[in-house]
Formats: structure tokens, C-alpha cells, sequence
């Protein structure tokens, strides 16, 4: 078996405790999402994710959708569909 090194990093608790909890739900150990986390990052030769800075439009439509202004419910999927056009 390969030698392990050690990683310290500080980070938000919050993030930690939600992120440790798809762990779970995934059956990983926090140890092996990093080093699969890491290994993506050697295959890929880079972050395994798009990382950008959103413009302003998409800065704005991210907020709404967070903050669930300007949006419309419905109360069926039929009245949805007809408030889009589709028969």
C-alpha cells in the first residue's frame, strides 16, 4: 500500500457537516471524496468542474431563484403546461 500524507485545511462547518452527510449518503469517508476530489484534479489536469465568476445577469437570476422572487406557482401541472402553451 502506497505512503499517506496528511491535509489541514480550514473550513466553514457548515459546509463540512452538509458535505459530510452526501458522503454518507454516497458510502464515502471524507478521506476518500478528497482523494477522489484529487485524483480528478491529476486526471484532468485541472478542477473537475467549471469555475468562473458569474456576469450580472447570471449573478441576479441566481439570487432570484434563491430568494424565489418573480416567480409564479401553479397548482397542477395542467395549468403550468397552459400558462405555457403546450396542449
Amino acid at each position: 500500500m502506497a505512503k499517506t500524507t496528511t491535509i489541514s485545511a480550514r473550513i466553514d462547518p457548515n459546509i463540512k457537516k452538509r458535505a459530510e452527510q452526501v458522503f454518507r449518503e454516497l458510502g464515502l469517508t471524507s478521506s476518500q471524496a478528497i482523494t477522489l476530489f484529487y485524483k480528478q484534479v491529476e486526471l484532468q489536469q485541472g478542477l473537475p468542474f467549471i469555475v468562473k465568476i458569474p456576469n450580472d445577469l447570471t449573478a441576479e437570476t441566481l439570487e432570484a431563484a434563491r430568494s424565489r422572487s418573480n416567480t409564479e406557482s401553479f397548482n397542477t401541472v395542467e395549468d403550468l403546461f397552459d400558462d405555457l402553451g403546450i396542449q
